[in-house]
């Protein structure tokens, strides 16, 4: 387009010369309109400017030029419209989203969000392991994510410092959130009723609750792909399956014959870990072998209400008896009941208490604190 707007140009200027050229050979014509030359200039003798030929030369020139020019920038500006008008048609801006699949259709997320919110703290883990800070979260309870929730989530270290808090994972604070400008929310099924609204403050991406427990790997690499961290998931993995190997040499096949338990209570309630929960599965990965009642596939990873007549279920040659700090006077109670003192795993003084909030932590930081629980117990025993 711009080439054909110059050679327009160019055209314009060699007619508008050869114009002004023939004005200038052009003389009056006689009354009777024929042909009749120019008379020849006498060396030394000028044109009279105040002659009415010249005058009226001169004027013609000035209005042909100024015409042709006028008409040149129209129509070099309309033919310049157009091609702008055709580049911004054929090359549209980079688009600054992408868009995702989830459970609730498809959001456009941000390309690189700054101001992420979570409304479960089951994602803010798998967050913190990819290296993002979140500026606010849910927690379980009420007022526990700045006080109590913090000391209990002993293997966050400080990474959950300064995270401001937005309600529970079952009933957000949508003030709270509207305030704080997030770019991003990401958020679990638990919060469905309240997508709607969520999707007004922000693009938010839902993640299905089924299955919490057995899909904690995929949910993780579905977290790094929404957030495009997938190089620094990677490295998180090579970090995990890094320190598996590690143990597995350090405990050669000491543990070969041996079968590991893992279970926790909860008010009378005791429970333990199947085989496809998040602690069985980091167990799986070392090759360690579980009791047959706990060996099997079952939704959510649980096997709960396990009564105080069948404790034997919950027995192993070594058994990890998860505390979860505020409950931990649910554990003393279930170590006086006289049925305990008869389980396989206490008469061989092979009962570890270890961090509950870690061992059901369900991202990869949990694993790397319950892979520093079974060096402790497993390999750096006396």
């Amino acid at each position: 387009m711009n080439r054909w707007i110059n050679n327009w140009m160019r055209w314009w200027k060699r007619s508008l010369r050869r114009l002004v050229n023939y004005g200038d050979r052009l003389h009056l014509s006689p009354p009777d309109n024929r042909p009749h030359p120019s008379p020849p200039l006498i060396k030394g003798r000028e044109p009279d400017p105040a002659s009415p030929l010249t005058k009226g030369l001169r004027g013609v020139k000035q209005w042909l030029l100024l015409s042709l020019l006028t008409i040149a920038i129209v129509s070099g500006c309309s033919s310049t419209a157009i091609d702008h008008s055709e580049m911004l048609t054929s090359e549209p801006p980079s688009t600054p989203c992408r868009v995702v699949q989830h459970i609730m259709g498809e959001t456009c997320v941000p390309n690189h969000p700054k101001r992420v919110i979570t409304t479960s703290p089951v994602i803010l883990g798998h967050t913190l392991a990819l290296g993002v800070k979140p500026i606010a979260s849910s927690a379980f309870l009420d007022g526990e994510l700045t006080t109590s929730y913090l000391s209990y989530q002993t293997y966050l270290g400080n990474k959950a410092e300064r995270i401001k808090q937005i309600g529970t994972r079952s009933e957000p604070n949508l003030e709270r959130i509207l305030l704080l400008k997030p770019d991003l929310i990401l958020s679990l099924e638990e919060t469905k009723t309240f997508y709607p609204l969520l999707s007004q403050i922000a693009p938010t991406v839902m993640f299905p609750l089924k299955d919490i427990r057995i899909n904690w790997k995929e949910r993780f690499n579905s977290i790094a792909k929404v957030l495009g961290k997938q190089a620094e998931a990677q490295q998180a993995w090579n970090h995990y399956y890094q320190r598996v190997e590690e143990l597995k040499i350090a405990l050669s096949n000491r543990y070969q014959d041996k079968t590991i338990s893992v279970v926790g209570a909860y008010g009378n309630s005791i429970f333990s870990y199947a085989k496809d929960s998040f602690s069985a599965s980091i167990l799986n990965d070392l090759g360690l072998q579980r009791p047959p009642t706990q060996n099997f596939v079952i939704p959510d990873g649980i096997i709960n209400n396990i009564s105080e007549e069948k404790l034997e279920k919950i027995d192993g040659d070594i058994l990890f008896v998860l505390n979860f700090d505020r409950r931990r006077k649910d554990i003393e109670e279930l170590q006086q009941k006289p049925i305990w003192k008869t389980l396989r795993s206490v008469q061989q003084r092979q009962v570890h208490l270890v961090d509950g909030w870690a061992w059901d932590g369900l991202n990869l930081l949990a694993a790397d604190a319950v892979i520093d629980d079974l060096y402790k117990s497993l390999v750096n025993t006396p």
